[in-house]
């Protein structure tokens, strides 16, 4: 049975809050494999038929055993009838249940790949403010319960609850049909009164959950948190104190958890009572039906086997009804994050750049990460293709801030960014990033090897190409000196290698994207003064014939640029050649002294 294998977007269909909500924005998801729901609903049918003729069985071979003792047939019908039809239903209960999970597994774990897939490329086009606020191991919890969450509520709708419904409907049928309707009566009221204290307890005790669940996650984002940061913890040595805090989330945790079993013990006794006193009273029933020669010895055989088949699945329905209710919260919070807007979006039906020149022009641009502090004011300036220009200025005057607007992770106040004439807002932001490479100050790896962080430049890239990049990026000897070689593993976040080992692995990995568009942020401030000329060379015969921004403190490395500017709390207070900016005895002049001195 072939499945499509369409996109479900996020948010389809109209809004419906709650746990049917929650349902509803599932349904979507199942609905791609509906044969094979339908064919599993079968075989559950076809089990539960089986399993309600074993009891059926017993009622028939109990009334056959009314024969005359040392009889050559009680010897050769009872024991081999008895033996193969048992058998026979049990294989048929045992085969039906198998080929049920059987054709429904592909169903389960489609649906939570697809929703899996779905909730992780959303995430990766959510705005950067977004992941700047986000706690890491909170988000990756919830991500990790609901796709557990998905494969748990099927189970247990499709493998206990709806199978036992169905048994309940057959067992009410056959007391019914063969008996008085006391039995009915007493199995209904059972179970009215079962359900609706379970569902009324569950209810209260969701609370409790909750509080769980959101204390588990907080104490897994602090620990994340610490390891991530283990150096700063040493620098410090606040192991003693990250230890506190951990084992104060982890007290916390603890009581929640206590005061859940509490609650829990308290369901599953009432549960108990209402159970055995449901049994006591068709089990007195058929007895006296006995006694009154009203049922025979096989119907009591029949009840008590209908009775202990029924309320074993039920015994567990308060868990059932819990794990559906937690599942269905689980799934609810991972939705929750699909239906986080996308601050940065592209317009409807926007085209690809089109890139020429990649001249690239700010035009009065005013932007503000908050709305209270404005970051600039009226920045404007121009880029032409093919040449360099630079940004200069103390820190936080807004100088990488025009790298992530040019990147558009960020959408401008007002005014415009432009590359070839097409406003970077009306282009899809795919291909805007293709045609940009960045070196950024701070660099992160991927806990991978060399190989695949260069690599990551351009995926698919030979391995001649990726040692091309090294060497250009001067890197390729120290890695070559390497046990492993270009498959060493860089570790978290890169921190096996030093400042400078990073950066330019970061170098060759854009050397390698070669986009038209360069953007350099401080792209060799973590190198020492022999590397940073050789590489600066190197980073300008790259540049030749691509339109490069670089974000420098070190004015040094600019002196070559077409235009540089001076940008001080988010103004550009002066524009120029290098020489024409030091004959006019300005703020750039001062601070060129002042690395000269210090040089």
């Amino acid at each position: 049975m072939r499945q499509t294998n369409d996109r479900i977007p996020a948010g389809t269909g109209p809004a419906v809050k709650g746990d049917w909500g929650t349902v509803h924005r599932l349904l979507p998801y199942l609905w791609r494999y509906r044969w094979r729901v339908g064919l599993a609903l079968a075989f559950m049918v076809g089990a539960k038929l089986s399993n309600v003729g074993v009891p059926l069985l017993l009622k028939q071979l109990v009334d056959a055993l009314d024969l005359k003792p040392g009889a050559p047939e009680a010897v050769l019908v009872v024991p081999l009838g008895l033996l193969m039809a048992y058998g026979a239903l049990r294989l048929l209960t045992s085969l039906f249940t198998e080929l049920r999970e059987l054709v429904f597994a592909k169903a389960t774990e489609g649906t939570a790949r697809s929703i899996s897939l779905q909730v992780f490329r959303h995430l990766h086009a959510l705005s950067l403010r977004f992941h700047l606020e986000r706690q890491t191991g909170g988000m990756t919890r919830d991500i990790e319960r609901g796709t557990r969450a998905v494969h748990s509520l099927i189970s247990y709708s499709l493998y206990s609850i709806v199978p036992t419904l169905i048994e309940v409907v057959l067992v009410l049928t056959l007391l019914g049909v063969k008996f008085d309707a006391w039995f009915a009566g007493i199995t209904v009221a059972a179970l009215v009164v079962y359900v609706a204290f379970t569902v009324v307890v569950t209810e209260w005790r969701t609370q409790f959950r909750k509080l769980l669940n959101e204390l588990d996650s907080v104490t897994h984002s602090k620990a994340i948190d610490s390891l991530l940061n283990y150096e700063t913890v040493k620098y410090f040595n606040n192991e003693s104190f990250e230890a506190r805090r951990y084992d104060e989330s982890l007290e916390k945790l603890r009581r929640a958890q206590l005061k859940s079993q509490t609650t829990l013990s308290l369901l599953n006794s009432g549960q108990q009572l209402i159970i055995a006193t449901a049994l006591v009273l068709m089990l007195w029933r058929a007895t006296q039906g006995v006694v009154d020669g009203r049922m025979s010895l096989g119907d009591l055989v029949m009840v008590n086997a209908f009775m202990i088949q029924l309320y074993i699945p039920l015994n567990f329905l308060g868990v059932l009804y819990r794990e559906i209710k937690q599942s269905l919260t689980d799934i609810e919070k991972m939705f929750r994050l699909l239906d986080r807007p996308q601050e940065v979006d592209d317009a409807p039906g926007a085209p690809a750049l089109q890139v020429q020149g990649a001249a690239v022009v700010f035009d009065n641009v005013h932007f503000a990460y908050d709305a209270e502090r404005p970051i600039l004011h009226g920045v404007s300036f121009e880029i032409p293709a093919g040449r360099k220009v630079a940004v200069v200025g103390p820190s936080g005057s807004g100088k990488s801030t025009l790298a992530r607007l040019l990147y558009r992770f960020y959408d401008i106040g007002s005014g415009s960014i432009r590359i070839d004439g097409q406003d970077i807002r009306q282009v899809t932001q795919d291909s805007l990033r293709r045609s940009i490479g960045i070196v950024p100050q701070d660099t992160v790896l991927f806990n991978d090897t060399v190989a695949y962080n260069i690599a990551y430049g351009r995926p698919g890239a030979s391995q001649a190409e990726v040692e091309a990049a090294a060497r250009a990026a001067h890197i390729h000897d120290f890695i070559a000196s390497t046990p492993k070689g270009y498959d060493t593993v860089v570790g978290e976040r890169g921190l096996k290698l030093s400042g400078g080992e990073k950066q330019r692995v970061a170098i060759a990995r854009t050397l390698l994207k070669n986009p038209p568009l360069l953007i350099f942020d401080e792209a060799t401030s973590a190198l020492d003064s022999t590397n940073e000329r050789a590489i600066q060379a190197e980073l300008e015969a790259v540049g030749q014939n691509k339109t490069v921004l670089v974000i420098a403190h070190r004015l040094s490395t600019v002196v070559d640029a077409h235009e540089i500017l001076v940008l001080e709390q988010g103004r550009v207070i002066e524009r120029g050649r290098h020489d024409a900016l030091l004959a006019q005895g300005g703020r750039y002049a001062s601070m060129w002294k002042l690395q000269q001195s210090a040089d």
